[in-house]
């Protein structure tokens, strides 16, 4: 019911906002870019998110069967099986549903956006085999879907590359604060939805993994910030990336052809449900999209940081960095909308303004939330979101907050009070 209530609430809120505008600031253009807004969304939608990714899909799903034949799948659950078996206590030890996750959120992590979907998505319908009741949210899909909407990624080069078209003198220098930005996020959203579904995260399993985890993360950090220029770190980003990616797809082919497997008609069987994914989603994403854009279009997301403006200022705070604040707004309802946002703040106040850097670590600290709870409960019929979306929500939170302290502490040479 929470996104039944949140997709009805933006079109009611963007109606009223819309009427104010109209009776009190004789704005009589505000209705015609709604509904412009809304064509353009649902065009958005298909044209540029459904259709492009039934191609996506359609190769990664028939790569993903060839890694189920080869079991590769199979030997990347086992090796992952005891700390997802703690944090994932209703998904088997080894079943598929691991391997996929595994596959998701590394292909996040190196910031591979177009393999992360149709792993997670793969994710998600190995989740929802084990579902017992079909249209509601598991316990695993949740924590599954919140760790991803946490957007953990290693070297944001996407921003850093938008930086360097807009002029920056040294791109990279908000690769630190995204890092942290995002690490909060991903453990604030990990340890919320244990704490809900009473998972015990003080064992030696997850300790030890989330220990390795933040040991290699800080470790890669230290040496890429210490040891490389900013070419060199775009060069070993893109080098890294897509060569691990090319590598998992031959010895996923390799390991197949190894147990006899006929590679190309298994291509082909798992390829077949690639259109079929993304014609399912269409409906969710539209909704969500057009919503959305009612509500940006209707001019809510100004008076909300107007508003927080305001609030600030009473509390006796700084508030440089509220300018950026659309941005981290934006964020988790569309991930275009919180590009634009990031390059019209870098565009307004400069790309190397405190407020362009802080929009950069926004658009980094975290994922579009309700983006990924349409697209991934919506490919596999589920309705009943449960606390998924306020989860998701907390984890954005805990991203912003932790991208204004860090940005202040890079960037401004201050203190926020």
């Amino acid at each position: 019911m929470a996104l039944n209530y949140l997709w009805t609430g933006f079109f009611l809120v963007g109606f009223i906002a819309a009427l104010a505008q109209w009776l009190f600031l004789g704005d009589v253009e505000v209705f015609k870019r709604i509904i412009d807004g809304t064509f353009a969304s649902a065009k958005t939608g298909v044209m540029d998110i459904a259709l492009p990714l039934a191609g996506v899909m359609t190769l990664w799903l028939g790569i993903m069967n060839i890694g189920e034949k080869a079991g590769a799948i199979n030997f990347i659950a086992k090796i992952i099986a005891p700390f997802f078996a703690r944090i994932f206590p209703g998904v088997p030890a080894h079943h598929p549903a691991n391997g996929h996750m595994v596959m998701n959120f590394s292909a996040n992590l190196l910031g591979l956006d177009n393999a992360a979907t149709p792993f997670g998505l793969k994710a998600m319908e190995s989740l929802q085999s084990l579902n017992p009741d079909k249209e509601e949210a598991t316990d695993a899909q949740i924590m599954f879907l919140v760790l991803h909407t946490s957007g953990l990624t290693l070297i944001p080069l996407a921003i850093m590359a938008q930086r360097a078209v807009l002029g920056a003198k040294d791109p990279s220098d908000i690769f630190i604060p995204c890092m942290i930005a995002t690490y909060v996020a991903t453990v604030v959203g990990l340890i919320a939805v244990a704490l809900r579904q009473r998972i015990n995260l003080l064992n030696r399993v997850v300790l030890g993994w989330l220990g390795g985890i933040s040991s290699f993360i800080v470790g890669l950090v230290w040496y890429l910030s210490n040891y490389m220029s900013r070419a060199e770190i775009e060069v070993f980003s893109k080098l890294s990336s897509n060569l691990l990616l090319f590598g998992i797809i031959v010895v996923f082919m390799l390991g197949a052809l190894r147990k006899r497997v006929n590679v190309y008609e298994a291509f082909i069987e798992g390829a077949k449900g690639g259109m079929q994914t993304s014609l399912t989603i269409i409906p969710y994403l539209v909704g969500m999209l057009v919503a959305i854009g009612v509500l940006r279009n209707s001019g809510v997301l100004d008076l909300v940081v107007s508003g927080f403006n305001w609030v600030f200022v009473q509390l006796g705070m700084n508030t440089d960095f509220t300018p950026a604040l659309p941005t981290a707004l934006m964020k988790p309802l569309s991930g275009s909308g919180s590009k634009a946002m990031m390059v019209d703040a870098m565009q307004a106040y400069g790309v190397d303004s405190f407020v362009g850097r802080l929009a950069c670590i926004f658009q980094g600290s975290a994922d579009t939330t309700l983006y990924i709870v349409a697209l991934y409960f919506g490919s596999v019929g589920i309705r009943k979101t449960r606390y998924a979306i306020s989860m998701g929500l907390l984890a954005d939170f805990a991203g912003v907050v932790a991208a204004i302290f860090v940005a202040y502490l890079f960037f401004h040479f201050g203190f926020i009070l």
